[in-house]
């Protein structure tokens, strides 16, 4: 047998007895065993560099170092998830579901984990690239430190395709988090909070050789990619287990509503036998094409839903009220508690929302309240135990001015909330418009985060985010924690940030209620920041998705005169304050004003190409049918109660070769 031989075969044996071990948890092999022929391998590769694999047993051990995480797009977007909290809201989502496809659906039960999203990327077995959530559009490269964590398989076997991804859960289970805290307080260090924070955190740690000495799993339960060779959900949770990936056990294939409760209301219970967190049950449909059918809203797959477990309660006491100013101006009551642990973290503050809430609670201060941390990142107060309110108790009188900066404050017929109107004088206000100006869905600028913004606001620097693009290296160098490279890099991605497409910078202005989704919509439909500036009400209502209230909100942004002195400086800066030419390439009007629903299987494009195709020639795209329906665009398997329905309403059914003619392609 050569050298590379040996290496090989070596590879081999013990990427199967990994396999064996930390994913079907049944080792044929001692520990030791295994270590001494882990090491042979070692001294191996050594002496032969020449047979180096980065995906070889030997590289799970670490040592590569990462400075920064390179961020970088998902090839498929990775969605957030709709929650239900009852039978009533699960019942509402299958209603939704029935009237969008024909034919009987079944739904697949799986465990909903609490860990860190990951995203691994395989090509010809191997395990090339591994992205965090992120944003859902993009995420950080932590393939080094992924490489690491035992039940990752770094090559795979069987028949799987040439190239996917497939998504799971980066978790930490109890046992081995325990074990890591025993540790930590041996020594004298603080312990960790909760098994889930500190998995999220091992994926961002600079030395692979640290998380290689943690205990993490990861758990996978979605392929994604083209041409997958699987036609439901369950087979490709089977397909994925074949192939090498640790795939939770507990899922189950069901007929109907009613076995999907089973199943929540069995795991509801037995859920604390598990070794790992979880905080409920997604489920999904189980056809792929089905899926396809239903599509995506803005942010959430129509396919699946998370059901959420009855979230934990504790009481404490709340000492105090206070009051935060948001960049939009609104001001948001915050309960100042007495810590207490819940849900594996300590919790001090709770969100009271507004004055209606803190009527509604009839809260005070002084009174033991119930807390919960439900779906919600921040915990919040849903009652009193008036049981124990003392005699003394006034109730709380919500504050009449800024707490910043004293200005009156107002309340606009049908908001819940309360404003501070000094917008240009409110230093929370200036200083939160750059944050989220800077922020990542914005202008993504390297080396300046919310911190070094509130120090350059309050050092005087800067006033508003125009501003940024003339601050120097030499101003910003004398700042708290600033060091010359963090100068440079500061003022280089503040220039770089110039380059930003034109959608991004509109939602970067932080005009009120203009979110990521309504920003690309105007920005598809005006081009120009110009006849954005001069639209009227009547012709922004007329844009998709577009209402009353987001036009009077453009409209008042534009007609303050220091946003359009903003504006200005931000053009002679050289934003991208228009569409490019290379965006409008292929962009036409031919299917303006016209409302299509796309059905069925496709031979030439996708579905997901097709309604690109519809929303680059100036239509919008209907995921069901109605009057107001234009045309359809039918593939195989249209269900026939959608046929039925188009029929009976006169509307055209066109095959995907007659909508390309109509597109002139």
């Amino acid at each position: 047998m050569t050298i590379q031989q040996q290496i090989e075969a070596l590879r081999n044996e013990l990427n199967e007895h990994n396999y064996n071990y930390y994913v079907l948890d049944n080792p044929t092999i001692s520990d030791f065993e295994f270590d001494i022929k882990l090491k042979e391998l070692q001294e191996l590769e050594a002496k032969h560099p020449e047979f180096f694999d980065a995906n070889s047993p030997t590289q799970r051990v670490g040592g590569e170092i990462t400075k920064n995480f390179e961020t970088i797009p998902h090839d498929f977007r990775m969605y957030s998830l709709d929650n239900s909290y009852s039978k009533e809201d699960l019942k509402d989502w299958e209603t939704r579901i029935e009237k969008m496809i024909d034919g009987a659906v079944e739904f697949t039960c799986e465990l909903k984990y609490d860990g860190a999203s990951i995203s691994l990327t395989y090509e010809n077995g191997l395990l090339v690239q591994a992205l965090t959530r992120g944003d859902g559009f993009q995420g950080d490269n932590v393939t080094a430190n992924v490489k690491t964590i035992k039940s990752v398989p770094l090559k795979l076997k069987g028949d799987f395709p040439p190239k996917f991804d497939i998504r799971g859960e980066i978790v930490l289970p109890f046992d081995g988090f325990n074990k890591m805290n025993e540790e930590r307080i041996e020594i004298g260090e603080e312990p960790y909070r909760n098994p889930r924070n500190t998995a999220s955190g091992s994926l961002k740690l600079q030395d692979s050789a640290e998380v290689a000495k943690r205990p993490l799993e990861c758990l996978l339960y979605n392929l994604t990619g083209t041409n997958l060779g699987v036609k439901t959900q369950f087979e490709s949770l089977e397909k994925a287990r074949e192939w090498g990936f640790k795939v939770p056990k507990a899922s189950k294939l069901v007929n109907n509503l009613d076995e999907v409760l089973e199943f929540i209301n069995y795991w509801d219970v037995h859920r604390h036998e598990l070794p790992y967190e979880t905080d409920g049950v997604v489920i999904k449909v189980n056809s792929l094409q089905q899926q396809e059918e239903l599509g995506y809203t803005a942010k959430s797959p129509r396919w699946a839903m998370a059901y959420k477990f009855k979230a934990e309660q504790v009481s404490t006491r709340l000492n105090s009220i206070s009051y935060q100013v948001g960049r939009t101006g609104a001001i948001t009551p915050v309960a100042n508690l007495e810590p207490v642990e819940l849900a594996g973290t300590t919790v001090k503050r709770a969100s009271l929302h507004n004055a209606d809430q803190i009527v509604k609670l009839d809260v005070r201060v002084g009174d033991e309240v119930f807390v919960e941390k439900g779906g919600e990142i921040i915990p919040k107060i849903i009652a009193v135990d008036l049981s124990k309110r003392l005699p003394s108790s006034k109730p709380t009188e919500y504050i009449t001015r800024c707490p910043e900066c004293e200005t009156e404050l107002v309340r606009q017929e049908g908001e819940a909330q309360h404003y501070c109107p000094n917008y240009n004088g409110c230093k929370p206000q200036i200083i939160g418009r750059i944050q989220h100006f800077i922020s990542r869905k914005a202008m993504d600028i390297d080396g300046l985060g919310g911190e070094t913004v509130a120090l350059l606001v309050n050092a005087g620097l800067i006033n508003n985010y125009s501003d940024l693009y003339e601050l120097t290296k030499e101003q910003v160098i004398p700042l708290e924690r600033m060091a010359e490279k963090s100068a440079d890099n500061l003022i280089q991605g503040i220039s770089q940030s110039v380059n930003i497409p034109f959608e991004r910078v509109l939602y970067a202005l932080g005009i009120r209620y203009v979110g990521e989704t309504v920003a690309k919509k105007l920005a598809k439909h005006y081009k120009t920041i110009d006849a954005i500036v001069n639209a009227t009400q009547e012709g922004l209502v007329n844009v998709d998705e577009i209402g009353v209230k987001i036009a009077e909100s453009v409209q008042e942004f534009f007609t303050s005169e220091n946003n359009l002195k903003i504006i200005n400086r931000l053009k002679q800066f050289g934003l991208q304050l228009e569409i490019s030419a290379e965006q409008l390439e292929g962009l036409t009007n031919i299917l303006e004003g016209e409302i299509i629903v796309v059905s069925g299987v496709f031979e030439s494009v996708s579905r997901d190409e097709l309604k690109k195709l519809i929303e680059k020639n100036g239509g919008k795209v209907s995921s069901s049918i109605s009057s107001k329906t234009s045309f359809i665009v039918a593939g195989d398997n249209m269900g026939p109660s959608k046929k039925e329905k188009a029929e009976k309403l006169n509307i055209p059914i066109l095959n995907e070769y007659k909508f390309l003619q109509k597109i002139n392609i």
